[in-house]
């Protein structure tokens, strides 16, 4: 029988198939479609320290084979999260979740992840030092290595759990970035977040998105991230999530042999809420096509 376990810092999950932040909310929507209980776990909606109400709409913009997004990190605040959305994911959700943590300085990292370390339901923080949706934060911090370690080490210095840092691809260079982040004290990598781009218009020859410039997944991306996630995991000594146009669960597979422990879905599921429910359903189908009994085996092996 097909084995799909993996472990993350210690925390062994049922499969790889990890919902994004960003596109799972606080789990609640996608559990009113199917028992969100079968992922390995998801990564909750990017949290600030204060309520954000995201950027000016239009925040979406359609492109083949994947979207651009410029949301803004759109959140109650990680006081709300705490006091509301844990204790309601718990009701419905017996595992414990990634809390994806944002910020816009390096003081405002270190306060939401030294609170959130004490919630018995996070089981590892994920640092969000890439998000190309907003300004004076984000990625600002992403694309500069010596950002990125300065980070990292703070928010180490303040919590006990694993310590994941979600990096940028819009970068000259993703491993220098992704050592810095390992120098610094980080327990994993989430790679990658979205790349920047935009769409235009025709009718009024101007941007799309209010933003002009957004997120950019799916799909199209895939091929990006799959090398960032090779060249990253063979840099590094710690266990990379990949991210970025994951649909399949071949995909899944391919990401693997790069050299993920995990991944995450994410657009996937804005197109259709059972994404990850197909994924994980037809994994061990997969593995069983091309003679893979345990999936901590391919890991890497490209």
């Amino acid at each position: 029988m097909a084995n799909t376990k993996v472990v993350l810092s210690g925390w062994e999950l049922d499969n790889p198939v990890i919902g994004a932040s960003g596109t799972f909310g606080y789990g609640k929507e996608i559990n009113n479609f199917y028992d969100i209980n079968i992922l390995g776990t998801f990564s909750f909606k990017g949290t600030t320290k204060e309520k954000r109400f995201g950027n000016p709409t239009p925040r979406i913009a359609e492109t083949p084979m994947g979207m651009i997004n410029s949301v803004g990190l759109q959140n109650p605040g990680i006081h709300d999260v705490i006091s509301n959305e844990l204790p309601e994911l718990k009701k419905f959700f017996n595992k414990k979740v990634i809390a994806n943590i944002s910020g816009f300085s390096i003081d405002e990292y270190i306060y939401c992840s030294k609170i959130i370390d004490k919630e018995e339901q996070v089981g590892i923080i994920e640092v969000n030092v890439s998000c190309p949706n907003v300004e004076c934060g984000g990625m600002a911090f992403g694309v500069d290595e010596e950002n990125v370690y300065k980070v990292t080490k703070a928010i180490k210095q303040v919590t006990t759990k694993p310590v994941y840092i979600k990096l940028s691809p819009n970068v000259t260079n993703i491993v220098s970035i992704a050592k810095s982040a390992e120098e610094g004290g980080a327990d994993g990598l989430s790679v990658i977040n979205t790349l920047l781009g935009m769409r235009i218009n025709l009718k009024n020859g101007k941007p799309i998105i209010s933003n002009i410039m957004g997120g950019f997944s799916g799909p199209a991306i895939f091929p990006i991230a799959l090398r960032m996630v090779y060249q990253v995991s063979r840099s590094v000594k710690i266990p990379v999530i990949g991210i970025g146009g994951i649909s399949t669960a071949e995909d899944v597979i391919e990401m693997m042999y790069a050299g993920a422990t995990a991944v995450q879905v994410g657009t996937a599921n804005l197109k259709n809420p059972y994404a990850c429910k197909e994924i994980i359903e037809n994994l061990p189908k997969v593995m069983d096509k091309y003679g893979i009994k345990n999936l901590k085996d391919i890991i890497g092996k490209a």
